[in-house]
């Protein structure tokens, strides 16, 4: 249709130039409906079956989609009381908010189109007449008129109203509506990333709380070897240079520390940021990341994710949006037609304003078809179709990337729950090992340098399996994310702005 209907544009140029106004407007019927023949591309999504990181059923598809209180799971009162408060003070989310209203309100004014617009006017003129204007009589004789103060009352009532015959006022009007809808569904995106962004930076504090206890306690450890140490050395067992190095050890795992404080305080002021509030009133209690439930995720079925996701509904609204505007920019080529209407009182003398004889009226009705614009109309349709065009692009490039993030965080989260089980191990033996070196110490029976990768070894994998448990917990948190958890469709289509 596309291909067509530049056809008939063009072929338009030329009838105007060899035909009357007249038979151009009876053309117009015919022309017109070539031009607003529906024309919805289809975005050719390939939808699979099944996740390739997922369970391949197709029962119990509605039960495995994310709950409205996802966050609940991880059965944290902290967490689950940040996230509240950032889903009511979070100022993305009011900015979010605001676009809804203003995409409310742009929708009423173009609505208005749709109606007719109704003044109500009054006026009092006074005017006199110059005196010094010479008036020829009947019999020739010049005299001195004017000078004669006149005043005229005036009360009136006007109506203009244009007839959307082709429905090109309708169309902007469902333009303006699916992008009040699509305002909407961006709420809901701003809304969910924000409730992950507060996940993340919490689990982030405890991660980072995690790892300071972890360095604080192996500072203990390396403290409590170099005084072994020394106790050896004083006793002629031992020499400065295992004591340099065991002190070079205490040293650098004390060094660890400040970075580690300063990322803390980092993370609790994004926390604050997500909040709506100062970092001074930021008061975060945190923990650990072993006090942290782990949720069972499932995917369901990558049909309903085009449903569930709001940005693939957002996506999908700006598209239909561009479908009507492509109808819009078609019918300017169609000739408006416009009804007008006054009418009133109108007197010289106040008293009598109201008096029937007083009455008058005007009523009219106007055509316009449109000639030559220097091809704005033309280009206009270009620009809504090109337009068009790129929001079918980015609605297939949603749900593609949508069922991308489910694959990825599908594997993530399987990827580090193996990860961290295998750190768990080395954890434990490493720890094994710094027991039995720290213990053979004490008796004299194990060299130094044997104690120093022991306790080394054991402080990295710990550190290590902090990081790799925080991995997990943000791999499900981006599953939840990709499968747009804490969102249900229809509700949303019928909320209010708050």
């Amino acid at each position: 249709m596309r291909i067509g209907s530049l056809i008939v544009a063009s072929a338009a140029r030329p009838l105007r130039r060899r035909l009357s106004p007249f038979a151009v407007l009876c053309l117009a019927p015919v022309l017109g409906g070539c031009l607003l023949t529906a024309d919805n591309p289809d975005p050719l999504i390939d939808i699979p079956t099944f996740y390739s990181g997922g369970p391949h059923t197709k029962h119990g598809a509605e039960i495995a989609l994310p709950p409205l209180d996802w966050w609940h799971a991880f059965h944290s009162p902290e967490l689950t009381a940040l996230i509240e408060q950032a889903r009511e003070s979070n100022l993305d989310i009011a900015a979010a908010v605001a676009r809804i209203v203003q995409a409310d309100a742009q929708s009423r004014i173009t609505g208005a189109a749709l109606l007719p617009t109704v003044d109500l006017g009054g006026s009092a003129t006074r005017s006199r007449s110059s005196q010094n204007i010479n008036n020829t009589g009947v019999g020739g004789n010049a005299g001195v008129g004017g000078g004669k103060d006149r005043v005229v009352y005036s009360a009136s009532l006007s109506a203009s109203y244009e007839i959307d015959f082709w429905g090109k006022n309708r169309a902007a009007l469902r333009a303006a509506e699916e992008s009040a809808v699509a305002a909407r569904y961006d709420r809901e995106v701003v809304g969910l990333s924000t409730v992950v962004s507060v996940a993340n930076a919490y689990f982030q504090v405890l991660a980072t709380q995690d790892r300071l206890r972890v360095a604080r306690n192996n500072l203990t450890s390396a403290t409590r070897v170099l005084a072994l140490i020394k106790q050896r050395l004083a006793a002629g067992t031992a020499s400065e240079l295992d004591t340099a190095q065991q002190e070079s050890v205490v040293n650098n795992i004390r060094a660890s520390i400040p970075p580690l404080e300063q990322t803390l305080r980092q993370n609790q002021i994004a926390l604050g940021i997500l909040l709506g509030m100062s970092p001074e009133r930021v008061k975060i209690h945190g923990g650990s990341l072993r006090s942290i439930a782990i949720p069972r995720v499932t995917p369901g079925l990558p049909s309903e994710l085009l449903a569930q996701r709001p940005d693939i509904r957002q996506a999908e609204a700006n598209l239909a949006a561009a479908n009507a505007n492509v109808q819009n920019a078609r019918t300017q080529l169609l000739p408006s037609i416009t009804l007008t209407g006054e009418g009133g009182y109108q007197s010289a003398a106040l008293k009598a304003l109201l008096e029937p004889q007083s009455a008058f009226y005007n009523i009219a009705a106007g055509l316009t078809q449109p000639i030559f614009h220097g091809g704005e109309i033309l280009g206009n349709i270009d620009l809504q179709k090109g337009r068009q065009d790129e929001l079918v692009q980015t609605y297939r490039k949603a749900v593609i990337s949508a069922f991308g993030d489910i694959e990825t965080a599908l594997s993530a989260v399987r990827r580090t729950a193996e990860a961290e089980r295998l750190e768990a191990q080395v954890v434990a033996s490493s720890q094994r090992a710094f027991n039995i070196s720290e213990e053979r110490l004490r008796e004299g029976t194990v060299d130094l340098v044997t104690v120093l990768q022991t306790q080394q070894t054991l402080y990295q994998a710990q550190d290590a399996l902090v990081q790799a448990r925080l991995t997990k917990f943000q791999a499900i948190v981006s599953l939840y994310q990709a499968l747009g958890g804490g969102w249900l469709p229809k509700p949303v289509e019928a909320m209010n702005a708050r």
